[in-house]
């Protein structure tokens, strides 16, 4: 007999996919943008179409969880992976400056956590 999972369980899960479905829309963006395609390319439409289907999952991970527990932990995983995918997939370069912006807004996440 299996128990019922959490709502922190369900919430998390519903925001981690949230995050995959906006980090996805966001590379095919970037990829739009430094390959200068139009504005109304299928890049830019897909990444648009991406976005849209994201907010259902936010909407799904919003019933499990707060408001502001849902956007740290959502801002806490697209700030690193942006980081990350900028440097490994784009070739973008962060510098002493960055990662301490990158360590103060993680600071400032954390101590923004409530634990229900």
């Amino acid at each position: 007999m299996s128990s019922p999972m959490s709502p922190v369980i369900y919430g998390l899960f519903f925001t981690f996919l949230t995050t995959t479905i906006v980090l996805v829309g966001d590379f095919v963006l970037k990829v739009a943008a430094d390959t200068d395609r139009p504005l109304l390319s299928g890049y830019v439409l897909a990444g648009g179409l991406i976005y849209g289907i994201s907010a259902v999952f936010w909407y799904y991970a919003m019933q499990y969880m707060t408001l502001s527990q849902v956007g740290v932990i959502f801002s806490m995983l697209t700030l690193l992976a942006l980081c990350v995918l900028g440097v490994m997939r784009f070739d973008e370069q962060l510098f002493l400056r960055e990662y301490l912006g990158i360590a103060c807004a993680l600071a400032a996440m954390v101590l923004m956590v409530r634990v229900t």
